[in-house]
């Protein structure tokens, strides 16, 4: 029977840890998924099973249990960057910048209720547990995980700030779908109204690529080729296929216009009309149903070559005759500009000869099975960097400890910029969804293990006889004061339509089960948008925060 005692007990011994790790968080996860109310705690509950086990003593050793902890944090918050990176920066675009603002507003306040509550209560709960306590109310573990490690670089040695965050995170999510709920109640939403106004706004602000047939009848371009015609409307087209005399051909920028050749032409919507203005009349055929050697397929990008370089670079309409009219990136449609850079993953529509496209297919690639291939040699030149660069220490006047970023803040930091200019560099960012989530997933159950188990010894006593109803309250207050402040606020100054409101409410608290509750209430888009709007600018804001406090005012 030693063998069992060894299993259980043995805290140095690697079956020992190996099993209590899948034990945590197989459990953690089968009862994630129990819902209350619509609303389950999903992975965190991973969290909750560790301290359940730590408490009844089942523990591993302390340095391979921060080993596991740290790993587990790098590679949930570097694919969290990788996954943001490429929208980080269009993020800041247009409508984005008043929502971003509005996120920030959110993030900032969180921070001034949680030190006004620190000061009132005069030293009653550290500063270290009340930046658990500020993590937990607004969700974010990552943010925990490099408050953690922003103590480790000061040699904190009290109570585990995960007793904080676990108090005040179940009231948290019930928080922020609360005030969800209040807003729609204090302005009398009409859902319907609603619904035909984010209608409204999406055709008004997206242009998908246009496809339309044009008949040639401007004397001004008889005998002009088609490359002097694009350079005289000073708009960008492209031409996928000609009509000429009956004869159906894919054109070149060579290729001469003659009165009465039939166009069809891709181009953004906006352009459309001018298009239509110089060259021609709009007509009522479909040279792609007409009988022709042409065809249109769909090649997907997977060489590694292709990353970055722009389609112009490509030359495919000189040196193979064919046409490139839409880019399809991460399921949207973008126009074929010749600027427009190729990213491994991206689907090309090409028309051509068959022949013609085989032979683009095999520049590009076109093979699924290279596409499945994670690319782990970009993963982990990322964490080398993001290490690296978490690792600096800068100094600032005034702070008695310069500052890192860690090993949550370097990491996200790197991602995000490979994840925006890694093509620019070469670097293959590429990763299916799933792979994408798996590695997360991995990370961020990994992390919520190792501190549960590690602050389960303390929990219960804390919570009975501590403090765990105050910092229940105090969390409470964090989270539902400023979304009720700022939610009044966008809707009364930025007339925020609600479905978008509700989106940046769980984007700002880089909160899923809050948008999984507001996808279920509109039956819209419209959160979705509003929470990936917001989610990046949240995401490094919610995890440089509580380094900050605690580097500044420790």
């Amino acid at each position: 029977m030693d063998w069992i005692l060894d299993l259980l007990w043995k805290p140095d011994s690697v079956a020992h840890i190996v099993f209590l790790y899948a034990f945590v968080i197989s459990l953690g996860v089968m009862l994630g998924k129990i819902k209350i109310f619509g609303v389950s705690l999903g992975v965190t509950f991973v969290l909750f099973t560790g301290i359940l086990m730590g408490h009844f003593g089942f523990t591993g050793d302390t340095e391979i249990l921060h080993f596991i902890r740290d790993f587990g944090l790098i590679l949930f918050v570097f694919c969290i960057g990788l996954q943001v990176g490429p929208s980080f920066f269009s993020s800041f675009k247009k409508g984005g910048m008043s929502l971003n603002f509005l996120a920030f507003c959110i993030v900032a306040l969180n921070v001034v209720v949680m030190l006004t509550a620190y000061y009132l209560l005069d030293g009653r709960i550290s500063l270290p547990m009340m930046v658990g306590i500020l993590c937990g109310a607004v969700t974010n573990t990552p943010g925990l995980g490099a408050a953690q490690e922003a103590l480790t670089q000061i040699n904190y040695t009290g109570d585990p700030i995960a007793l904080g965050y676990a108090c005040a995170y179940p009231l948290g999510v019930i928080g922020i779908i609360g005030s969800i709920i209040l807003i729609r109640y204090i302005f009398r939403i009409n859902f319907g109204k609603e619904e035909k106004d984010w209608n409204k706004q999406t055709e008004e602000t997206h242009h998908p690529p246009c496809v339309f047939h044009v008949e040639v009848h401007n004397e001004a371009i008889y005998g002009k080729s088609l490359g002097c015609v694009g350079k005289f409307l000073g708009r960008p087209f492209v031409c996928s296929r000609i009509s000429h005399n009956g004869e159906v051909t894919s054109p070149t920028t060579e290729t001469l216009l003659q009165q009465g050749d039939q166009l069809r032409i891709v181009c953004s919507d906006t352009d459309k009309e001018a298009i239509l203005a110089f060259i021609g009349r709009p007509i009522n055929v479909d040279l792609a149903q007409k009988n022709s050697p042409l065809v249109s397929r769909r090649i997907l990008v997977t060489r590694s070559e292709i990353n970055g370089k722009r389609l112009g670079q490509l030359h495919f309409r000189t040196m193979y005759g064919v046409n490139i009219t839409r880019v399809n990136r991460a399921g949207m449609d973008l126009f074929a500009n010749h600027n427009l850079e190729l990213q491994v993953g991206d689907r090309v529509m090409v028309v051509g000869s068959e022949e013609a496209i085989e032979r683009v297919a095999s520049v590009l690639g076109n093979s699924l099975k290279r596409l499945n291939e994670p690319n782990i040699i970009t993963i982990f030149i990322g964490i080398f960097l993001g290490i690296l660069v978490g690792s600096l220490p800068v100094v600032f006047p005034g702070m008695p400890t310069p500052l890192k970023l860690g090993l949550a803040g370097g990491p996200l930091v790197v991602a995000i910029l490979i994840g925006r200019f890694g093509p620019k560099m070469h670097l293959v960012t590429y990763t299916t969804q799933s792979a994408n989530l798996m590695l997360r997933e991995i990370g961020i159950v990994l992390f919520l293990a190792s501190v549960g188990i590690e602050a389960g010894a303390n929990f219960v006593q804390t919570v009975v006889e501590g403090d765990g109803l105050l910092y229940v309250g105090i969390g409470f207050l964090i989270t539902f004061i400023p979304l009720i402040i700022v939610g009044i606020f966008a809707r009364l100054y930025f007339k925020t339509n609600y479905f978008i409101l509700m989106g940046l409410i769980a984007g700002s608290t880089t909160d899923p089960p809050a948008l999984a509750y507001s996808n279920q209430a509109s039956g819209s888009d419209a959160p979705a948008v509003g929470y990936s709007t917001v989610y990046p600018l949240s995401m490094f804001l919610r995890i440089l925060t509580g380094q900050m406090i605690i580097l500044l005012l420790m």
